[in-house]
C-alpha cells in the first residue's frame, strides 16, 4: 500500500507554463518531494531563475528553458536537453495558457442597447484573437503532449496532469474563446485516457477554481485598496467557501494524482475551486 509521496522522488518532469503564480507554486510542490523539473515557456529567464531558486532551495536539479507550446520543433529540441540533462521524462504537467483582450467581449450579456454596441460584444470579437487563445490552451497541450510523453511510452509508465478551469463547466461571461479551450482540454483529458491507459500511462486534470494572479488580481480587485470590484464580489458570492484559492492549495490534489496513490485514476478532472461548482447560487 503506497501512503506516501515517496515513489515521485527522482521522476523527471516538465512543467510547460510553470512559472507563474499558480505554476510556481505547482513548481516548488514538486521540488519539495524531489522530482527533477524542467519549467518551459516563453521567457526562458523567468523559467530559469525559477529554476534555479528551487534547485538551491530543495537539493534538486531543475531546468529553466526557452520554448514555445505551439512550435514542435522547440518542443523537440527542448526534450532533448531534458533528456541529456534531467533523464527520461516520467510526467507532463500541461500549464501553458491564458486569455487575451483580443477574446474578451466588453459586456457580460447583450441586451436591445448592445444592438447598438456589436463591437463590445462576441459579434465584435475577430477570429485572430479568439484563434490565438484557443491554440495557447488546446493546441499547445497536444503539441506538448505529442513531444514529451515519448519517453513514457518507452518506459511503460508515465502521467499526464492538464491545468484545466472552472470555466470548463461553467463559462465565464466575457471569455468564450477560453472557455472553449478549457472545455476541449477537458475532454482530450477523458479521450487521450483511453487512449493510452494500456499502456501505462495515466491523464487526469485538474480545475482551478477562483485565484488572484497577475492576469487577473485588478480585474478582480482595486489596484489601490484592494477592495472587490463587482466581478469579484460575483465570485466570492458563488464559491461556498467565501475566499479565493491560495495557490499552495492546488499542490495536494496534484500529487495525489501525480503519485501511486491515485493508481487506479485516470481519465479524471478533479476541481479545486472552494465549492464553486457545487453551489446553484441560491
Amino acid at each position: 500500500m503506497t501512503t506516501s509521496f515517496d515513489d515521485l522522488k527522482g521522476k523527471v518532469c516538465v512543467f510547460t507554463g510553470g512559472y507563474g503564480v499558480l505554476g510556481s507554486a505547482l513548481a516548488r510542490g514538486l521540488a519539495a518531494v524531489g522530482i527533477k523539473t524542467a519549467i518551459l515557456g516563453p521567457n526562458g529567464t523567468a523559467a530559469a531563475a525559477l529554476a534555479a531558486e528551487l534547485q538551491k532551495e530543495y537539493g534538486v536539479k531543475c531546468l529553466g528553458i526557452s520554448s514555445s507550446v505551439l512550435d514542435k520543433d522547440s518542443l523537440l529540441a527542448a526534450k532533448e536537453t531534458i533528456n541529456k540533462e534531467l533523464g527520461k521524462i516520467d510526467i507532463l504537467i500541461n500549464g501553458a495558457g491564458g486569455n487575451s483582450p483580443l477574446a474578451t467581449c466588453g459586456v457580460e450579456q447583450m441586451d436591445a442597447s448592445s444592438l447598438e454596441h456589436l463591437d463590445q460584444t462576441f459579434y465584435g470579437l475577430g477570429m485572430e484573437g479568439f484563434q490565438k487563445v484557443y491554440d495557447l490552451n488546446f493546441k499547445g497541450m497536444l503539441l506538448s503532449t505529442m513531444v514529451f510523453t515519448q519517453d513514457m511510452l518507452e518506459i511503460g509508465k508515465g502521467n499526464v496532469l492538464n491545468i484545466s478551469s472552472m470555466n470548463s463547466y461553467r463559462p465565464l461571461t466575457k471569455i468564450p474563446a477560453y472557455s472553449a479551450a478549457k472545455a476541449s482540454l477537458n475532454n482530450f483529458t477523458q479521450w487521450y485516457a483511453v487512449h493510452v491507459a494500456k499502456v501505462g500511462i495515466r491523464v487526469n486534470a485538474i480545475a482551478p477554481g477562483f485565484f488572484l494572479t497577475k492576469q487577473n488580481r485588478f480585474l478582480l480587485t482595486d489596484e489601490q485598496t484592494g477592495a472587490l470590484k463587482p466581478r469579484g464580489n460575483k465570485i466570492i458570492a458563488n464559491t461556498p467557501m467565501g475566499k479565493f484559492g491560495e495557490p499552495d492549495d492546488l499542490i495536494g490534489t496534484m500529487l495525489f494524482l501525480l503519485s501511486d496513490m491515485s493508481s487506479f485514476v485516470t481519465g479524471v478532472c478533479i476541481p479545486v475551486d472552494g465549492g464553486y461548482s457545487a453551489f446553484g447560487g441560491v
